[in-house]
């Protein structure tokens, strides 16, 4: 198998220029202690709050870093990037404070709450284009606007300014902590913030082990890790999307090679019951990906016990809209929440035998859609059920067998579950 050539890794030096140019305009975000997290594992639990940053994620440094390098007559005609999230948000912000156009692409099918978002950012300076249904259409057609127009175009992830930009985040990290840290957890999506966050911590703090987190639903960069090449994957869960992607960058391939010594994928739904804790026990408000990093600590109990372990929040730009099936995934992922198809004899009481002889006393139901058809001898119905406890689940299922009762779970069958829940 063909390994790519080694990438080289990120001078300190060019990330310490970076973090000194990016001084009056990115916040160094607090680094602090959980002490609630510290005691549920017995280590000394740190977390790197970009969710304060000043968009709400730590893309405002590798875009600035990567703008602001640019010569001015590079910037004659502006700047252009394509984005649906927080890469958008910091390139519209870096345009307000330079002063400078921008044109910002984004898939027609964007909530309306983020392209709000971008636009109170970026203000007067930047033009925001709605086309395609896809990322991938909306990146397409920013290059060829770059092209048309000879604008500059940002990239999200795969530039050596935009890593050096992601990198200070280690630069304050390492500022900022008063011991050696023995684990690193951080999120990786194109590889930005991990070849730069790594590239600097490998350099000044070699003893540290890093630990980098992909989606379940999008494992780009373990795939290619373990296959020794950058490939593109055919399908990914967009869920977790500040960090789902079909490709990283070939750059941030190469140097996370070198700087990340674990990667680890987190179910999605574990993510999403880590953003219900950290909202209910810490009063902190993540997305997907920023909640990456403290999902992967139950899956390290072991090794970080007795540790001093730093977790980089990457981001607070969480959609409200989205609880309910952020709530949703967290319960099925506990083991409470059950969706069946159940086919019903067509008799009156086979229901109410149903809930008398086969549901617990604590099992609840919280979704039934059932229509009757006359010519036919069983009922296909859709039957949610909320269990007070996973261990219900087993005895629930035996139940409705002894009962000889059809039914088929519909957990792991996402794209027949999303089309009819």
């Amino acid at each position: 198998m063909t390994m790519p050539p080694t990438q080289k890794l990120i001078p300190v030096e060019n990330i310490i220029n970076a973090a000194q140019r990016l001084k009056g305009i990115a916040y160094h975000t607090p680094y602090m202690q959980s002490i609630n997290l510290s005691e549920q594992y017995q280590a000394n639990i740190f977390l790197k709050r970009e969710d304060l940053q000043v968009v709400r994620s730590y893309k405002i440094r590798g875009a600035y870093n990567k703008i602001s390098s640019l010569k001015p007559r590079q910037l004659t005609n502006g700047v252009v990037c394509a984005s649906a999230g927080n890469h958008a948000q910091g390139v519209a912000y870096a345009c307000h404070k330079m002063g400078i156009k921008g044109y910002i692409f984004m898939p027609i099918p964007t909530p309306r709450q983020k392209i709000k978002q971008v636009q109170m950012f970026g203000k007067d300076f930047i033009d925001i284009e709605l086309v395609g249904d896809t990322f991938d259409d909306a990146f397409a057609e920013a290059l060829k606007f770059s092209a048309t127009h000879q604008c500059q175009f940002i990239p999200p992830f795969d530039d050596p300014k935009v890593i050096e930009g992601q990198g200070t985040v280690g630069y304050e990290i390492l500022q900022d902590a008063t011991d050696q840290i023995d684990y690193l957890f951080l999120p990786i999506g194109g590889g930005g913030l991990a070849a730069g966050v790594g590239s600097y911590f490998k350099q000044i703090s070699p003893e540290t082990k890093i630990i980098g987190l992909e989606p379940q639903g999008a494992p780009a960069m373990k795939t290619s890790r373990e296959r020794g090449e950058n490939i593109t994957l055919d399908k990914i869960d967009k869920f977790i999307d500040g960090a789902a992607v079909k490709r990283v960058g070939d750059l941030t391939f190469g140097i996370c090679q070198q700087v990340v010594d674990e990667i680890m994928t987190i179910p999605e739904g574990k993510v999403c019951d880590t953003i219900l804790k950290l909202y209910n026990e810490e009063a902190i408000v993540v997305e997907p990906a920023g909640a990456l990093s403290i999902a992967a600590l139950d899956f390290f109990k072991k090794e970080i016990k007795g540790k001093n372990v730093t977790c980089i929040v990457s981001g607070g730009n969480n959609d409200i809209t989205r609880m309910e099936e952020i709530k949703e995934r967290a319960l099925m992922y506990n083991g409470l929440k059950h969706y069946f198809i159940i086919r019903f004899p067509q008799r009156a009481g086979a229901l109410k035998e149903f809930v008398a002889e086969v549901l617990g006393p604590c099992d609840d139901i919280t979704h039934f859609g059932y229509t009757k058809k006359n010519n036919r001898e069983r009922g296909p119905a859709m039957v949610g059920i909320e269990l007070q406890n996973s261990e219900d689940f087993e005895p629930l299922v035996r139940r409705m067998q002894e009962k000889k009762i059809a039914f088929e779970l519909l957990n792991e069958r996402w794209d027949l579950f999303n089309f009819l829940v």
